[in-house]
């Protein structure tokens, strides 16, 4: 894992405006070692800020030795390629780091640590395969449900629609709050910024309910325990939405939508029910598993960012009209609606 010592340079070659790079905004966004670099030949040379819209300052360099030369001693790799593979031609560049000193973060589903750990030079160089399960869990049992907490699962209508962006949100606005919060990372993202989780993806399906089970029951002494989503019970290529309900027993969702969106980004053909209709199916889903039989979506955590200030606060208080949940940009307004929520309903 992440020394605070270490420094990043983070590898988003082409996809620094693409959904494809959201490994990447959110180490920008959220990771706590300076990030000195972000190699990407594309944008080389342009502002950061201006280029993503997050506020965090680095320098766009084109190749990877430049980074090292900027002290960089961690290639992050920021991009989810369609499939979780590593492109074969990344593969020359990451050797070139390796040999150069550098340690690497790997979020994606081809391993590295094998084909590169012999290359390491020492024991404060490493290759770290994030999506790599650390044990083998038991079977689920519901242990979750008796916990005294209150445990928030964030759901979306499709892949990539800020369901972590969410949680960590809420997270931070919780501790200012001074409520005793934890936060459950189930995908690579989270587990990098954090140190620690599970790869939820990485997991046979008939053990995937009980390792989400094992990662709440670590966090027994929180007030909050808020669990990274996964997928969409939309999406005919996601099997997350149903260990996320059963390990985690939640007693509050937050459903994460993007304010455009019609259809699902792909397959295009399939189309987002009203959100009404699709929080009415999330909560029975987590009823009929019996293990918290009241759990409701309390909140939604709009993605704007397609919108103007004007259209955004339009569409918040279309869907506030709609659902009767409160509604807000995590990023534009802020979580007090949604931290509010879940203080003062009980499902």
């Amino acid at each position: 894992m992440l020394l605070p010592s270490d420094k990043i340079a983070l590898f988003m070659e082409g996809h620094l405006q693409s959904d494809y790079g959201k490994m990447g905004f959110g180490v920008l966004r959220y990771a706590k070692n300076e990030i000195v670099a972000v190699v990407d030949t594309y944008f080389a040379g342009q502002n950061l800020e201006e280029i993503t819209g997050i506020p965090r300052q680095a320098p766009i360099v084109a190749q990877i030795e430049e980074s090292r030369r900027l002290g960089a001693n961690v290639l992050v790799l920021g991009i989810s390629p369609s499939g979780g593979r590593i492109p074969q031609d990344w593969l020359l560049l990451i050797e070139a780091a390796v040999q150069a000193g550098m340690s690497i973060v790997n979020g994606l589903h081809d391993l590295l640590n094998e084909r590169f750990q012999g290359l390491c030079q020492g024991k404060n160089q490493w290759i770290w395969d994030v999506r790599v399960p650390q044990s083998t869990p038991p079977i689920a049992t519901a242990k979750a449900a008796s916990l005294p907490s209150k445990r928030i699962l964030f759901i979306g209508t499709d892949m990539a629609a800020g369901k972590m962006t969410a949680a960590l949100e809420l997270h931070e606005w919780a501790q200012k709050e001074k409520i005793n919060a934890g936060f459950v990372a189930t995908g690579q993202i989270g587990i990098t910024l954090t140190g620690s989780g599970i790869p939820l993806d990485a997991y046979k399906v008939d053990l995937a309910c009980g390792a989400v089970e094992q990662a709440v029951l670590t966090q027994t002494e929180k007030e909050w325990i808020l669990i990274e989503g996964q997928g969409s019970l939309l999406h005919p290529g996601s099997t997350a939405t149903l260990p996320l309900i059963r390990g985690s027993c939640p007693t509050h969702l937050i459903l994460c939508h993007r304010a455009e969106k019609t259809h699902l980004k792909f397959p295009e053909n399939i189309k987002i029910p009203p959100l009404k209709d699709f929080i009415a199916l999330n909560e029975a889903l987590v009823n009929v598993c019996g293990t918290y039989p009241h759990a409701k979506v309390v909140g939604i955590a709009l993605n704007t960012a397609a919108l103007s200030e004007v259209e955004a606060l339009e569409m918040i208080k279309k869907i506030e009209a709609e659902t009767a949940c409160s509604t807000t940009d995590v990023i534009r307004f802020g979580c007090e609606k949604l931290g509010r929520a879940i203080q003062t309903i009980t499902p």
